[in-house]
């Protein structure tokens, strides 16, 4: 029986309406795994592994341990060639949700839908959270302007409240969310759900360096910077000495190749896999080129700790904020 019951809950049986936000890189079957086992949902980017094969032994991990939902997100966009073999996989494996992002969520749907397969998709504003909703997602994903990562261009409240006035279907919040009180806040702003990243970054099971898990730690909310050169598509991250130095913006050759119509194309797609690379490169070893992927709920990390602690400390703070 659910502890806490929403929309979120019911869908997908959970004690607590929060999900575990996939995060390039830093997501596991180990920390989806120590979700579940606090009542939240966990979930993971199918890129965060190279093969198949790494995809398929991790879901084989995640079944064994745990019948709780956890979810897999999808790049839905042209940038991720391996989009047709992972969506087989998910479905072989009959993943309970999927998250799509940067790309529209229909053929995911359309597979997904008759199989029960709940299907998430991120979205940034009114106009594209309705079309999604059109194409019959499940719910949306209302990516704000204070999430870690691609975040959004408008703040929680008047995202949530827009399209909790103007949808029909359920609308998780992403972003912004470093403790009980502000889960608390984004459902009195209507959403049924919240999606948590950054905080779980800094957690023992996270495969990163200890030098990005202690960065945020030592980081807070006022070091987080947008930058649009790691994918061309605004990105927050934390201001180390690296980023002060290269900068944030993309230089004239960067904007006049994403800007040519007959190149731009193909230019999105090697700054999108470069990006990705100098995001890799930093996380898991020693370098200068320090790019560390957050969001401002850093603010509220303190020190290392189990997925498990963060997840029960940020529910019981929730369930305390309900008094």
């Amino acid at each position: 029986m659910a502890k806490v019951e929403t929309a979120l809950t019911k869908m997908l049986n959970i004690d607590y309406p929060v999900i575990m936000a996939p995060m390039f890189l830093v997501s596991n079957a180990r920390m989806v795994i120590e979700a579940c086992n606090a009542g939240i949902a966990g979930a993971i980017p199918a890129l965060n592994y190279r093969t198949d094969a790494e995809f398929r032994k991790a879901l084989d991990e995640i079944k064994a341990a745990t019948d709780k939902a956890y979810g897999i997100n999808l790049i839905t966009n042209k940038s991720n060639m391996r989009l047709e073999e992972q969506l087989k996989t998910c479905v072989e494996y009959r993943v309970p949700f999927i998250i799509t992002s940067l790309g529209s969520p229909q053929g995911v749907i359309n597979v997904c839908k008759p199989l029960g397969i709940k299907v998430f998709a991120d979205v940034i504003d009114l106009e594209y959270a309705k079309k999604v909703e059109a194409m019959g997602c499940d719910a949306i994903i209302a990516v704000n302007k204070e999430a870690g990562g691609h975040a959004g261009r408008i703040s929680p409240r008047d995202l949530i409240t827009t399209l909790v006035q103007h949808c029909k279907i359920p609308v998780i919040s992403a972003g912004g969310v470093g403790n009980g009180k502000q889960m608390k806040q984004m459902l009195d702003y209507g959403a049924c759900g919240i999606s948590i990243g950054s905080p779980f970054i800094a957690s023992t099971e996270a495969p990163v360096t200890e030098d990005y898990k202690m960065a945020c730690v030592n980081y807070g909310a006022k070091d987080i910077v947008m930058t649009t050169k790691l994918s061309g598509t605004p990105c927050s991250v934390i201001n180390t000495d690296y980023v002060k130095k290269i900068g944030t913006q993309q230089n004239f050759v960067e904007k006049f190749l994403n800007s040519n119509k007959k190149i731009k194309k193909w230019t999105k797609m090697i700054t999108y896999y470069k990006g990705m690379k100098a995001l890799e490169k930093a996380a898991f070893g020693a370098t200068y080129q320090t790019m560390w992927c957050a969001g401002p709920s850093i603010e509220y990390v303190h020190s290392i700790r189990p997925v498990k602690q963060i997840a029960n400390e940020l529910t019981s703070e929730f369930e305390n904020s309900l008094n």
